[in-house]
C-alpha cells in the first residue's frame, strides 16, 4: 500500500496521543547530544554514530513492519515511502566509506531499544504503531528543520543527509494529517489506545536514552 486512505473518524485519538505523550517527547528533543549536534559542536564522526545507531532500530521496526504489511489495521501504517534502512545505509556509506558496517556497533541503550522492538513489535500491533508513531511521524515533522541545521552546520546538503529526505512523500504536512486521520479511524479496542500511548512513551524514553548514550561517547 502506498497511501493512506483511511476513513474519518471523530474519535481524536490522535490528539490524544500527541497530548499524552508530549512530556516524554519535549524531553526527548532536550537531548545535550541533539542540542550539540545541530550547534555543529561536534565533529561529523558523531553524526555518523547517530545514523549507525538508528539504522539498528530502523532495521528491526521495519523487520515488524512486514509482518503486519497483511494485517486490516496495522497494515495501513505500513507505508514503503516511510522506510529509512536503505538511505540510512547509503548515508553511512557516503560518510564513512564502503566499510562502514564495521563501524555500526549497538550502544548500551540502542540493545535495549533494539531487544524491546523486538520484543512487543512483532506480536502487537498497537505496541508496532506506538513505535512507528514515534519514529516516522518525528522524521516527517522535524526532519527537515534537523537537514537545514546540518546544512548549515557541515555543509552536508543532499549526500549525507537523505535519512531527512522523503522522495515518495512531496508534502510533509498534509501526509502528517493524514496519518493523524488513519488512528482517529482505526478500530482500536480501548486496550489498544491504552497500549499504544503507554508503548509510545517508552518509545520516547529509548530514543532518549540513546541519544545521553551518544552524548557520552562525544565526551559531552
Amino acid at each position: 500500500m502506498t497511501t493512506l486512505d483511511s476513513p474519518q473518524h471523530p474519535a481524536g485519538f490522535a490528539a490524544e496521543l500527541r497530548g499524552a505523550t508530549r512530556a516524554e517527547h519535549e524531553h526527548a528533543e532536550r537531548s545535550v547530544f541533539v542540542s550539540a549536534l545541530l550547534d555543529g559542536q561536534l565533529p561529523r564522526e558523531s553524526y555518523a554514530a547517530l545514523l549507525g545507531q538508528s539504522l539498528l532500530f530502523y532495521t528491526v521496526l521495519e523487520e515488524a513492519a512486514e509482518t503486519w504489511r497483511p494485517d486490516p489495521v496495522a497494515g495501513r501504517f505500513v507505508l514503503d515511502a516511510l522506510h529509512r534502512r536503505d538511505v540510512l545505509a547509503a548515508d553511512l556509506a557516503w560518510l564513512l566509506g564502503p566499510d562502514w558496517r564495521a563501524s555500526v556497533h549497538p550502544l548500551a541503550a540502542t540493545r535495549a531499544y533494539v531487544e524491546r522492538l523486538r520484543e512487543v513489535c512483532f506480536t502487537s500491533r498497537s505496541a508496532f504503531v506506538a513505535h512507528h508513531y514515534t519514529r516516522y511521524l518525528g522524521d516527517l515533522s522535524g526532519g527537515q528543520i534537523i537537514r537545514r541545521r546540518l546544512h548549515d552546520a557541515y555543509g552536508l546538503d543532499t549526500d549525507g543527509v537523505r535519512f531527512y529526505t522523503f522522495d515518495g512523500i512531496p508534502k510533509a504536512k498534509p501526509f502528517r494529517d493524514i496519518y493523524r486521520e488513519l488512528l482517529d479511524g482505526s478500530p482500536w479496542t480501548e486496550g489498544e489506545r491504552e497500549n499504544l500511548v503507554a508503548e509510545a512513551n517508552v518509545a520516547f524514553r529509548l530514543n532518549r536514552a540513546v541519544f545521553d548514550d551518544l552524548a557520552v561517547a562525544a565526551g559531552l
